[in-house]
């Protein structure tokens, strides 16, 4: 059937043809235009709003604090963010005023003609910054989050440890930089506030609605719009959007549009946060592992946010895909006075394993032992357990997909190479790295259980299938795999099966598009809904079920004809969410993937010549679209190591524009090989695993161990801008003196 075969896009044409209609395309009578007024400061006190009486103020719709009815909270995992600044300011760029109007062109002058008098306070600018009483702005501490991994005794085993080698690694933050801006509309429809825009995850949204504005459910609709890309960017943040625009439609009356500009969007949303990580690892003469003991902080920024969730899946990732009796892993999610930092693909790994990954080519060179052998010493194999003790038991052979991978990239031969051709070279070095890593599909530990998904598919009166899920495509292609999915259990072609636009009046709860889950669980649950419309209508499938759905209709007229399912916890997933022991995830897809770089050291300018990315990910669903995922991650990666330098001034980004904030084109990108390993899951649908998240977790590492391996040194934070490049290697010469 379909599955494992590059089916069209199924919202392809739309987009080909320009006719898809995002939320900026959308018009409404009487629509106004929103803004917002935003502090210019990292933390203060409002002491006076001022309002210019050049601009006739009573052509415009105004919104503070006090047209909040409900309680002014964003609802999320902490109720510690407000929708509006009653007084306190505690970040940059954060929101105080909302003001709305028919011309959008009225905006800006508004906008410039309000200004706020603000006393400032002392802020935090940096997570390990010593916390002053005047400080404190959450618990005793400014934590968010703790978490604590135990495996064995590594503390005892790193004291008696002969060799223990240490490392910090940095890396910064990111920006998501998504096509389409974030957006929102807001208007009334049959006595609900309906609210429709570019979204990762529209019960989210309604979550926050419902709070927020202390009704019920089935008082708000929330519609996705067409979304030009998320990456987590629009997973959170549209939540805040929503209430905003919701606000201004409640008090004036009117449908209300907000759209944000590229520079206010990269100002004022969430980012990948920050990570600071610290390795002590015991290792016997052989490069075996002994013992590791790692330390996690991640800057939160100004709320909790998802930082709670980040920090989660960051610290189970912290000791990579190698076995090892004996871990600890502590992991630290602080507040800083900065914009919140929130959801981005990887979600916490990928700093983590940036670090583990570097720490392994570092243990090789101070033992002077091969990569490649250390990890083929320590790759999990099946009958090993991870930090958390979770037993793997896959049948994935993790070390033959490395050695397969480094044939591929022809890397044992181009280390000789790249060593006679920096011996001769005067000014330009070559190199080449590697990383393994894992990452883990669904949501942690008992989330899913926690979420308890539902899918629905129904047959319709004329023979056809729709899907009713709440699961939302950005342009990674969630229309096609589910469309496929359905069609392949229910014997049909692509064509017979529609995907319902994500409207919460209309479709089930089936949980976030994040985490890798989307393919894998909801995917399942669909099958599971097409199982039971088959056994409502005879157990026929193909074209027999078309015919046996349209003699229920006839027989049942008025009726509707569903398949429900509901996410149930397989018995073999057992986790301690205290204790942070047991299967974090039900499987994990694992990956080796290789960088070649050139260095030119007149300029520090490094350039990828040619990258090799395999993965297992159990099976392909759509080739072509799993592809384009891998190299999407992996250009964000590259990105991520190399150039996207978030600038802060006064704890805010400074370069907030696309000026300066420099990410890869394709005149920057080297050929992109893809490589799939497949296995069969018993998770998800016909054996496929998440694969969303992964590619986004191995270039910078790969990235990095392939420039210090070309200077003969070592690099241990990013971006590695030339700029950084060229103060570290300026450094080595000096020390070297």
């Amino acid at each position: 059937m379909s599955i494992g075969t590059d089916i069209p896009r199924v919202d392809g044409i739309e987009k080909l043809r320009g006719t898809a209609r995002y939320v900026d395309d959308l018009k409404i009578e009487g629509i106004l235009h929103a803004g917002t007024v935003r502090s210019k400061i990292a933390r203060g006190r409002i002491r006076k709003i001022n309002f210019d009486p050049a601009i006739n103020w009573s052509e415009y719709t105004i919104v503070d604090h006090r047209d909040i009815v409900g309680p002014n909270e964003i609802k999320l995992i902490e109720l510690d963010q407000p929708a509006l600044v009653v007084d306190e300011i505690r970040h940059k760029e954060e929101p105080i005023l909302l003001i709305a109007h028919p011309c959008p062109r009225a905006i800006q002058p508004a906008l410039r003609a309000i200004t706020i008098d603000i006393d400032p306070r002392p802020a935090v600018t940096d997570p390990q910054q010593k916390l002053t009483p005047d400080l404190v702005q959450f618990g005793s501490d400014n934590v968010f989050k703790k978490i604590d991994i135990h495996k064995g005794d590594p503390e005892s085993i790193l004291q008696s440890a002969t060799r223990v080698i240490k490392g910090e690694y940095r890396t910064g933050g990111q920006e998501h930089v998504y096509l389409e801006n974030q957006g929102m509309i807001a208007y009334h429809e049959d006595d609900k506030l309906v609210v429709t825009g570019t979204m990762q995850c529209p019960y989210y949204v309604l979550d926050a609605l419902t709070h927020f504005f202390d009704r019920p459910p089935d008082a708000f609709r929330v519609v996705q719009t067409p979304t030009g890309g998320g990456f987590g960017g629009k997973e959170d943040f549209p939540s805040n959007m929503a209430i905003h625009a919701a606000l201004l439609a409640e008090k004036s009356g009117k449908p209300v549009k907000l759209i944000y500009d590229r520079q206010e969007d990269m100002a004022a949303t969430t980012k990948r946060h920050p990570g600071i990580v610290r390795h002590r690892t015991a290792v016997d003469d052989n490069g075996k592992l002994l013992a590791m003991d790692i330390e996690v902080i991640f800057d939160g920024g100004a709320y909790m946010t998802l930082s709670p969730v980040v920090l989660s899946r960051g610290v189970i990732h912290a000791a990579g895909p190698y076995n090892c009796d004996n871990i600890h892993v502590h992991g630290e999610a602080r507040l800083t006075n900065t914009p919140p930092n929130g959801a981005f693909r990887g979600f916490g790994a990928p700093q983590t394993i940036f670090a583990v990954e570097r720490h392994m080519d570092v243990i090789a060179d101070q033992l002077g032992i091969d990569p490649v052998a250390l990890r083929r010493r320590n790759l999990i194999k099946d009958g090993d357990s991870t930090a958390t003790n979770q037993p793997i038991n896959d049948g994935v052979d993790r070390i033959a997909l490395m050695d397969n991978t480094l044939d591929v990239a022809n890397y044992h031969d181009k280390i000789k190479q790249h060593a006679e051709f920096n011996r001769e070279h005067p000014y330009t070095r070559r190199g080449i790295g590697f990383a393994t890593f894992l990452h883990g599909a669904g949501f942690t530990g008992a989330g899913e259980v926690w979420l308890a998904s539902e899918a629905w598919v129904e047959g319709h009166p004329d023979g056809g299938i729709e899907v009713l899920v709440a699961n939302t495509d950005m342009g990674q292609g969630t229309t096609t795999i589910l469309t496929q999915i359905a069609a392949d259990q229910l014997e049909l072609e692509p064509r017979y099966v529609i995907l319902a636009t994500p409207d919460t009046s209309r479709v089930p709860n089936s949980g976030p598009t994040v985490a890798s889950r989307t393919a894998m669980i909801v995917g399942r649950l669909i099958e599971q809904a097409c199982d039971k419309i088959v056994d409502q209508t005879g157990g026929q499938k193909g074209a027999a079920l078309t015919e046996a759905i349209q003699a229920w209709h006839l027989a049942n007229p008025g009726s509707r004809l569903i398949g429900k399912a509901k996410y149930q916890k397989p018995d073999v997933i057992v986790w301690d969410d205290e204790k942070y022991i047991g299967h974090a995830y039900a499987c994990y897809g694992w990956a080796t993937y290789v960088a070649d770089v050139e260095i030119d050291l007149r300029t520090f300018n490094v350039r990828v010549l040619d990258f090799v990315a395999s993965q297992e990910i159990g099976r392909v669903l759509n080739p072509t679209l799993a592809r384009g995922q891998i190299q999407g991650g992996v250009v964000q990666g590259i990105g991520w190591a190399l150039t996207e330098e978030i600038v802060t001034r006064d704890g805010a980004m400074a370069n907030n524009q696309m000026t300066n904030y420099i990410i890869p084109t394709s005149g920057d990108l080297p050929p992109i090989r893809v490589i799939f390993e497949e296995s069969d899951s018993p998770f998800g649908p016909r054996g496929a695993k998440g694969i969303g998240e992964l590619p986004m977790d191995g270039p910078a590492p790969a990235i990095l161990n392939a420039i210090s391996h070309a200077l003969e040194t070592q690099l241990n934070d990013i971006p590695m801008t030339p700029e950084k490049l060229m103060l570290h290697m300026e450094e080595q010469t000096i020390g070297a003196h």
